[in-house]
């Protein structure tokens, strides 16, 4: 090969009666389990690829060390160093982070509640990362007296995290350390148990444990074991906190049942059992009606949008569900909480979301909505259930957050904070727009728009084009101050809400999943298009933007449509679609499935997947100009599939654009941990842009080529 690594011999397997060859299946570790783990342990040869890789990339990058020092510094500049979150009052305490000037990881704090003063902090991230690679908090919980934290972390990237449980007064952990768990962390309502989940051998969370404070961890009890090794778990809590919620699902399904945190000995209870299609998530009111009541969201009945039912604690199967808000088509439930007197729900509509309250006496509902064209909007029902205040949170992509807090009895807000950007931020610099651009099936396509006032529309200005569309994840028109480095210099940033996602509904995720999974990448190049039609952007410098299942969507409009592009970014790119759907030990396959097909039992999901898998279909044409990151021990896309990618189309094409791939050796899905090593990253990406946008057609050999 070109960095000196020998050539290793394909990998030939047979399916449907089709052969495949898989020239650089090499590239994948037999021992990644133990990679995951541990980096040090990943194959020598393996390992000198990448840093070849990394290193090559670096000197493609070297001229333009200057520009990407800018942009860190101007993207710090941006960040309020000394930042911290509104605190949320939990009974006695209000519990909040923050950071220290200079500091890479939160402090995790409280105060005495009501108070400006007399904080305690909980756990240090910046001493708990010292002399680490990596560092990342996962769940915490306050113990119901508040006199212990259960806390996890994940020290190498690959998910795995262990719990520990800190004495508040002490200051220090006891005993009790739970080794690779998925993170998630749940106290009995006495204090004196915690439940946990663990994965299994292909690192999917598999087994709900509960472990008594003060026991060895090896003598825990297995309280749920998931049969299906296609459905994962993962535990929450009801806002009444009377029970604790054993999810399990994937992609299609849902499955719950309570844990009675009052009753921590007792067995689960099934809600309702598992049927294919059948999506339910759970709240619990104790008098609804003066009914001990379950309230759950669900499309059962050919809901596809959701609506809110009940059922009665004592009978909460699906023959007792009763309809409390129907299910209106193209009205998108996104989450339910409920309070005492009130119940909550996030819902979008037209694209836009809005908050809802509706009094649970009389039935009466109110909205909370706002009135530009493209926003963000969240809320947090915070801690408590006999209370009227929730917490939400408004941006939009000219608009830095905000969070409030709203009484859902009287209707008044208070603004709690608004985010600061240090070195300062003129809304009215910027212009945030949502066109519709036309899809080749005539479906129309939010795109989300923002750019300097200054900047000519015209058709000279350079884009970033971004999309997902996948899960049905929608992606916010937010504020970013990172962003705004781009913008400032010309560029019009633009999301593409693009099929797969959820913007106008369940249908448009249901339009671009499985066989109509095409229709995501053909939307995305409509969005772009269109706006070189509408004379927006100049049709030679779009450089497209995307991650993990949105990094699959790079690699697929690289194939199609590669003269659109100038450039293309795939962090973490989700680019060996067949080769992944066809192993049924890798720890996300059988979850996916239900998401694009399972190959290996449908010959039509096998042709599909086939059609458009972008490491499959790399051709021998002329490509963009392309940069690939990946994380080594990234269990979600593992870091084989860009480098098979990287290799497959530094083989075949015919042209000498810059090829790059970047691995971090000591990170995972999400990359680097420390907020201010995010930030290199970030200009890394779009020092790429700005320089490739310049450069339509950049001249040079790669130095690997």
């Amino acid at each position: 090969m070109s960095n000196g690594q020998p050539m290793q011999a394909p990998l030939v397997r047979s399916f449907h009666g089709e052969t495949l060859v898989d020239p650089h299946a090499w590239l994948r570790a037999e021992n990644w389990r133990e990679v995951m783990r541990d980096p040090a342990v990943l194959d020598g040869g393996i390992r000198a690829w990448l840093e070849a890789e990394n290193e090559a990339a670096e000197r493609w990058f070297a001229p333009h060390a200057g520009l990407r020092r800018a942009l860190v510094a101007e993207m710090r500049a941006r960040i309020k160093e000394d930042d911290s979150s509104v605190p949320a009052a939990d009974g006695p305490f209000a519990y909040f982070t923050r950071f220290r000037e200079g500091g890479q990881h939160p402090l995790i704090c409280r105060r005495p509640a009501g108070a400006v003063a007399g904080e305690t902090i909980l756990l240090d991230g910046d001493a708990l990362a010292e002399g680490k690679a990596y560092f990342q908090f996962g769940d915490a919980r306050q113990s119901p007296d508040h006199g212990l934290y259960a806390w996890t972390a994940d020290e190498a990237g690959s998910e795995y995290y262990t719990l520990r449980v800190r004495d508040v007064a002490a200051g220090t952990d006891l005993a009790d350390v739970v080794d690779e768990t998925t993170g998630d962390v749940l106290w009995s309502a006495d204090g004196a148990y915690l439940y946990y989940i663990r994965r299994d051998a292909e690192h999917r969370p598999s087994f709900v444990y509960r472990h008594r404070l003060g026991a060895d961890p090896a003598e825990d009890t297995l309280i749920y074991e998931e049969p299906d090794k296609g459905f994962f778990v993962s535990l929450g809590r009801t806002q009444s906190g009377r029970f604790g919620l054993i999810s399990c699902g994937d992609h299609d399904t849902s499955e719950i049942w309570l844990l009675d945190l009052a009753a921590p000995l007792d067995a689960p209870r099934q809600v309702e059992p598992r049927e294919p299609g059948l999506r339910y998530g759970v709240e619990h009111h104790p008098s609804l009606g003066g009914v001990d009541s379950l309230i759950i969201e669900t499309n059962a009945d050919g809901a596809e949008d959701f609506k809110i039912v009940t059922a009665p604690l004592a009978s909460p199967s699906r023959a007792h569900w009763r309809d409390l808000v129907p299910h209106v088509p193209g009205r998108l439930l996104l989450s339910v909480s409920v309070l005492r007197g009130h119940l909550v729900r996030l819902e979008r509509e037209d694209g836009l979301p809005r908050i809802v309250v509706r009094a649970l006496g009389d039935g009466a509902e109110h909205a909370v909505a706002f009135a530009e064209q493209a926003y963000s909007l969240g809320f947090d029902p915070g801690y408590g259930f006999d209370k009227t205040e929730i917490r939400f949170t408004y941006s939009s992509m000219t608009t830095p957050s905000e969070v409030w807090d709203y009484d859902v009895a009287s209707r008044a807000r208070v603004l709690r904070k608004r985010q600061e950007v240090p070195s300062g931020h003129d809304p009215d610099r910027y212009v945030t727009r949502r066109l519709m651009a036309p899809a080749k099936d005539g479906e129309l396509i939010p795109v989300s728009l923002l750019f300097s006032k200054d900047t000519p529309l015209d058709g000279s200005a350079p884009c970033l084009l971004y999309g997902y569309g996948a899960y049905g994840i929608s992606i916010p028109a937010s504020f970013s101050t990172s962003r705004l480095s781009l913008v400032d210099r010309g560029f019009v940033y633009a999301i593409a809400h693009i099929r797969g996602g959820t913007e106008k509904g369940w249908r448009w995720y249901r339009e671009g999943k499985l066989s109509k999974k095409p229709n995501t990448f053909s939307d995305f190049i409509a969005a772009a298009d269109h706006l070189v039609a509408q004379g927006i952007i100049a049709p030679d410098r779009i450089v497209a933007h995307g991650g993990s299942a949105g990094g699959m969507l790079m690699g697929a409009v690289a194939n199609m449509r590669p003269e659109l592009f100038a450039g293309i970014v795939a962090e973490v790119p989700f680019v060996d679609v067949l080769n992944t759907m066809l192993d049924d030990t890798l720890p996300l396959t059988p979850p996916e499935w239900p998401e694009w097909g399972n190959p290996i039992a449908d010959r039509a999901a096998f042709d599909t997947i086939r059609a458009y898998s972008p490491y499959d279909n790399v051709t021998a044409q002329n490509y963009p100009a392309i940069f690939a990151l990946a994380g080594l021990t990234d269990p979600r896309v593992t870091y084989w599939e860009p480098a098979k990618w990287v290799a497959k189309l530094r083989a075949t094409r015919t042209n000498r654009a810059p090829l790059l791939l970047r691995t971090n050796m000591e990170a995972g899905h999400g990359g680097a941990a420390g907020r201010f090593d995010r930030l290199e990253e970030t200009a890394q990406v779009y020092a790429f842009a700005l320089e490739i946008a310049e450069q339509p057609e950049p001249a040079g050999l790669h130095p690997l080529a």
